[in-house]
């Protein structure tokens, strides 16, 4: 039975994810400034978003010879719109905005567009570095899919179901993170790498002069920055229904946990960003291959053969 939000769901959910993306970066700010030995008050990191986006949007937008601008334009505005469908599974409390029955695979589904935004981003500057940040992303996207889509299985197995609210209905008793503790590393992993964030971030990496984003100017620039936030807050809060038992908990209201663990899985990725430096791709990517998707596997294995005995992890 559907237990979708009403109506004003669709457009408080933009609110929130740009509130909370504004907490992220605020925060990422905060961490930058103490890694460098320069630490920033809160107070004003608060204010350096907007300054940034001001900044951006009164700058001026680049163009390279022979650039494909219609590329280039759609895959930057399909990255922020990506990140905005895959969150409307996501239970802001209880319900989400979009209580689809696939809700697992819509959310990954809005991933993979996400693939395709960056990579054009990258084909449309006509420029070789930024072409190669394109292709960079995609071969990491690829390597990192597979423990990605098998951590999401994973969930949905022990639900016995792809619908979201499912899966959060499953863990009254206990989290999922308890029983698959692999998946849930493995996702968060494959987050970071969906959002090419800290030692994922190759494809945008300083060694080709930003990579994806460096042909990228004025709003251009703000969209895709924008996207790729909105994307990491969207992937990092599909944790907390998936792995840590959604908004149930005690004293505080459904909502009110959904933001508290959304905000701690956040800091953990905020504090992995500066912690880890960037790391080869193929080292990734073997690691990926060889090492966390055998794991993902196993523990996919494993909890179907519990749920198949006892009929689900409930």
């Amino acid at each position: 039975m559907s237990v979708a939000l009403p109506l004003g769901g669709s457009v408080l959910l933009p609110a929130l994810l740009l509130a909370v993306t504004w907490a992220a970066v605020t925060a990422d700010a905060v961490a930058a400034g103490r890694a460098a030995g320069r630490p920033v008050p809160w107070t004003v990191a608060a204010a350096l978003p907007g300054r940034e986006a001001l900044r951006l949007l009164v700058g001026q937008r680049r163009r390279g010879v022979a650039s494909d601008e219609l590329l280039r334009g759609v895959g930057g505005a399909v990255l922020p719109i990506a990140a905005l469908l895959a969150a409307v599974v996501l239970p802001l409390g209880l319900r989400p905005v979009a209580d689809l029955g696939a809700g697992i695979v819509w959310f990954n589904a809005m991933e993979v567009f996400a693939w395709a935004a960056v990579w054009l981003v990258g084909w449309g500057a006509n420029s070789t570095l930024s072409l190669i940040g394109g292709y960079r992303f995609v071969a990491q996207g690829l390597a990192w899919e597979l423990p990605h889509m098998f951590a999401l299985i994973t969930a949905a197995v022990g639900a016995q179901s792809l619908r979201v609210t499912d899966v959060v209905a499953a863990q009254q008793g206990l989290w999922f993170v308890v029983i698959m503790p692999v998946a849930f590393v493995a996702f968060l992993l494959s987050v970071a790498a969906m959002a090419f964030w800290g030692p994922f971030g190759a494809p945008v990496g300083r060694d080709i002069a930003g990579g994806a984003a460096a042909e990228l100017g004025g709003v251009d620039r703000l969209v895709f920055m924008t996207g790729r936030w909105l994307l990491l807050v969207a992937a990092a809060a599909m944790a907390v229904p998936l792995f840590l038992g959604g908004g149930h908990g005690p004293w505080l209201p459904a909502w009110a946990w959904v933001l508290v663990k959304t905000l701690a899985v956040l800091a953990a990725l905020v504090a992995l960003r500066h912690r880890i430096p960037t790391i080869r791709m193929e080292r990734w990517t073997e690691f990926s291959l060889v090492v966390l998707t055998p794991a993902t596997i196993a523990q996919a294995l494993v909890v179907t053969l519990v749920a198949l005995g006892e009929g689900g992890l409930r």
